[in-house]
């Protein structure tokens, strides 16, 4: 009697698995002896949470507003405070939401309701801001406050350590929000960055601090790195610029009211003067 051919074929394959697995069980054995070390294992483990936490504070950052990080220095140095006058930083309802009105995107808007688009520079206090926080002298923690009084008369603050958008368009959103909730808090804190305050400003100015306006058409006429050289360290400086496209600050509560050049200078060239004039008094490089 002949077999089929299917139990054949079967007998054929179990010999082939039977001789298989007897040549992979060394490899199995060698396997077993030599396990990956307990080490590699919780390196890879932390690298991964490293990773994760990370992710997870890059994503933070871009939900809020971040800053950067204070020097340490157990000595009180002296510092300056600058206040911006004028700024133009109006909200208005655009369509369905509400924004920074300016010159380039709202000009049509603002002619409607009988207003100049030319008086709404908002990209001058931007740009003085970033001219201020970009300097060596508030990376060298010299910088004490900056405060912004608006057109309109309402007064914020600005901490030191904080980090300024780099692009127009987020500074708007950003003061919008501020102008809307009237704080902007850190992020992961309750620390509040940026904060509207009541006026007026020389509430929040120290004793005895020495109050200096800046205008082209003032009188007085000064070397800007020989009058801050003579200054003294035991009196806090406050500088008071405008920031608007014209006109002129108002000088009432100012000790001195100087020009430091024989030409017009917008905000954020005046503000470079007067960190580098700083920077050299302090030694800063």
């Amino acid at each position: 009697m002949v077999r089929p051919y299917a139990v054949k074929g079967r007998k054929k394959k179990r010999k082939l698995e039977e001789a298989s697995a007897s040549d992979a069980a060394p490899p199995a054995e060698e396997a077993e002896e030599l396990p990956p070390p307990e080490v590699g294992s919780g390196e890879e483990k932390s690298s991964e949470e490293d990773e994760a936490a990370a992710g997870k504070e890059e994503q933070a950052a871009a939900d809020g507003l971040p800053i950067l990080p204070r020097t340490v220095d157990g000595k009180r140095q002296p510092g300056a405070i600058f206040v911006l006058e004028r700024a133009c930083l109006e909200v208005g309802k655009v369509g369905k939401t509400m924004q920074i009105l300016n010159s380039d995107d709202h000009a049509n808007y603002l002619r409607k309701q009988n207003r100049n688009p030319a008086d709404y520079r908002p990209d001058i206090i931007h740009q003085a801001l970033l001219a201020i926080f970009d300097s060596p002298l508030t990376k060298a923690g010299r910088l004490q406050a900056v405060y912004v009084r608006t057109e309109k008369g309402v007064l914020f603050e600005i901490k030191p350590h904080v980090r300024m958008p780099r692009t127009f368009k987020r500074f708007c959103g950003l003061m919008s929000q501020l102008l809307q909730k009237l704080s902007i808090t850190a992020v992961g804190k309750r620390e509040k960055l940026l904060n509207v305050v009541k006026n007026p400003v020389t509430r929040y100015l120290p004793v005895g601090a020495r109050k200096i306006g800046l205008s082209f058409s003032a009188e007085k006429s000064v070397n800007l790195f020989d009058y801050v050289a003579k200054s003294s360290d035991d009196e806090p400086l406050v500088f008071v610029v405008g920031a608007m496209a014209h006109g002129k600050i108002d000088k009432e509560y100012t000790d001195d009211y100087i020009q430091i050049c024989n030409y017009p200078l917008s905000a954020a060239c005046c503000l470079n003067r007067i960190c580098s004039a700083l920077e050299q008094k302090w030694n800063i490089r």
